[in-house]
């Protein structure tokens, strides 16, 4: 049991960093840094949406209208780490 709750939390890590780098690559293509036209750019934005996008909508709806500022990937982060916190000191130091 005690691997399988190290697997969640090392996927919850992974996760976590898929947010983080999708939030950085939206603000490099809303910013023009980087140019959404170039094929490799547009593929590991559409990539990172997929994963990304069936978690942020659903808080999207819920959370308030910010004009154009969206904190849906903050609440989602805070979010693993609450999970992350429930597994790591209630769920383990029971687990044999």
């Amino acid at each position: 049991m005690k691997a399988v709750i190290d697997i969640l939390i090392i996927a919850l890590n992974l996760y976590w960093w898929v947010i983080i780098i999708s939030a950085v690559l939206s603000w490099l293509i809303a910013f023009n840094v980087v140019n959404y036209r170039n094929q490799i750019v547009a593929q590991i934005d559409t990539t990172l949406r997929a994963l990304t996008e069936p978690v942020l909508a659903p808080i999207r709806r819920r959370m308030p209208n910010l004009g154009a500022v969206d904190i849906s990937p903050i609440v989602l982060l805070l979010g693993i780490i609450f999970i992350q916190m429930v597994l790591s000191y209630y769920v383990r130091p029971y687990v044999f």
